[in-house]
């Protein structure tokens, strides 16, 4: 039976791919189900396997728990260290101690138990195995054959018993597969799951644009042109910015190939999606300026503080910079990051006059001056009152129209504006005016009200969540008074509670 052993182990590790030991141990394993099954009763039982002559013994085991431990519950497999040290002075509690007992013939049960356990542990080795091999290849692309299509998705055969999930809101859009069709994916995930390892796949995810560039242009793997960002509506458009480290590189015309064959190869492979490549740069508004391609910017306002842009063009090229659906402007919103506006140059003309007259009407409120200092001020880029209180003077005594009096006085008003700003603002924080529901309540003066409010406590509603201490706390109120006006506030409940009953 030994050499029928080794036989066994032989021929399932060449079948399979798996290693010798993992399948002696599936071995060692049934043996030692057979043999509980043999004894009967609830018996912890190991079976060790030489690994050179496949001669095997078994054992009985019992575990070693304390005396006064509580989960002693399993005589036939737990033994109680005062007993277990008669026989083991050096054992440990925790320790196993065992005794030889007689064992199956492994012939018995090669049918059986040995079977279904080699095969569960062939099963889960095959599924380390396919782990191991693809948890440092996530973000890689993966060529496979399609083995089914089904609702939720496609699956892959990637062979070597490896299975890809294409999850179906990762596929392309009306693209049709059918079984055997060869596909390639971008790994996006590994994980190890009960029926096995699921290696999710992704068709429409932005780096699978970028590896295939990166597959059709090999100045982008010699890096000589760098891939700087993706945008994708996968199936129907992408935009794609790339930039050259050799300023003798075109990087657009690198990426299109000669007559489109580089962007055409990329575009089949992706179900004939558009692609705009654009040329990156380090300037964000130039960027966004390429981005909109093939829409022409007539003009761009930055907003720096929302992370947004105003884009205006002609009339005529507004649907076209737009794109169906928004797509041509989302797509180089996400590309470069920015929250895109775009607008006619008439639109943009109007609402640069209207944002204009806001803050010179701000100026002119704030800092008490006129429309003429207003005006220069906002021709001079001064956007907030921050700014004229807190600019450098030497900057400011460049504007022709002012000199060191003007400036300094300016300077000196923005100041107090912000003051009065951040006084009023801490009122507004300790708490409001009171309503006109709490100034009409019954034993309510208007100066009790009013130190009401300003620990926030400003309707009836507001006061009828109060407890005692808390009014006593707050504004020193006598008990009996609290008590009194919290009672009144809270009447309208009990009339609501007896209105329903």
């Amino acid at each position: 039976m030994s050499k029928e052993i080794l036989l066994v182990v032989d021929a399932v590790s060449n079948e399979k791919g798996v290693d010798k030991g993992v399948i002696f141990e599936a071995i060692e394993s049934a043996l030692a189900s057979a043999t509980r099954k043999k004894h009967g009763g609830d018996i912890d039982v190991r079976v060790s396997i030489h690994r050179d002559t496949g001669e095997y013994e078994a054992f009985r085991r019992w575990r070693v728990v304390d005396d006064e431990d509580p989960e002693f519950e399993s005589p036939e497999r737990q033994i109680l260290y005062s007993y277990a040290i008669q026989d083991h002075p050096e054992v440990q509690v925790g320790d196993c101690i065992e005794t030889p007992i007689e064992s199956v013939e492994f012939g018995r049960i090669a049918a059986q138990t040995a079977k279904q356990v080699i095969v569960q542990k062939v099963r889960e080795a095959e599924r380390a195995k396919v782990v191991e091999e693809f948890q440092d290849r996530v973000g890689d692309l993966l060529m496979g054959t399609v083995k089914r299509s089904e609702r939720s998705g496609v699956f892959l055969d990637l062979g070597g018993n490896a299975e890809g999930f294409i999850p179906r809101e990762e596929m392309i859009p009306r693209e049709t597969v059918r079984p055997n069709d060869r596909l390639r994916g971008y790994l996006r995930e590994v994980r190890a799951e009960q029926r096995g390892p699921q290696l999710f796949i992704s068709r429409t995810a932005p780096e699978f644009l970028v590896e295939l560039f990166k597959l059709e242009v090999p100045e982008v793997g010699q890096g000589l042109i760098e891939i700087m960002g993706a945008a994708r509506d996968p199936g129907m458009r992408a935009k794609i910015a790339v930039r050259s480290h050799d300023p003798r590189l075109d990087p657009v015309g690198a990426c299109v190939g000669m007559r489109g064959s580089r962007v055409q190869s990329v575009s089949n492979e992706l179900a004939g999606e558009r692609i705009d490549i654009i040329l990156w740069d380090e300037n964000p508004a130039q960027f966004v300026i390429n981005a909109m391609s093939p829409a022409e910017v007539l003009s761009i306002v930055v907003d720096e503080d929302r992370a947004s842009m105003d884009i205006a063009v002609s009339e005529e090229k507004l649907s076209q910079a737009i794109g169906r659906g928004g797509q041509n402007v989302r797509l180089a919103s996400q590309l470069t990051g920015w929250e895109l506006n775009v607008m006619s140059e008439q639109q943009a003309q109007e609402k640069t006059e209207q944002e204009t007259a806001e803050l010179q009407q701000l100026f002119m409120d704030s800092l008490d001056v006129d429309e003429e200092v207003a005006g220069i001020l906002v021709q001079e880029g001064f956007s907030s009152i921050e700014e004229v209180a807190y600019v450098p003077t030497a900057e400011m005594l460049q504007i022709e129209e002012f000199d060191e009096e003007i400036v300094n006085e300016l300077r000196g008003r923005a100041r107090d504006a912000l003051l009065t700003r951040a006084i009023a603002s801490e009122e507004q924080f300790q708490g409001g005016e009171p309503a006109e529901d709490l100034l009409a309540m019954e034993g309510m003066d208007p100066e009790l009200a009013r130190q009401l409010a300003g620990q926030g406590i400003c309707t009836m509603e507001d006061l009828a969540e109060q407890s005692v201490d808390d009014l006593v706390e707050q504004i020193r109120l006598d008990p009996e008074k609290a008590a009194s006006l919290i009672m009144a506030a809270r009447a309208p409940w009990f009339a609501d509670q007896a209105k329903d009953a």
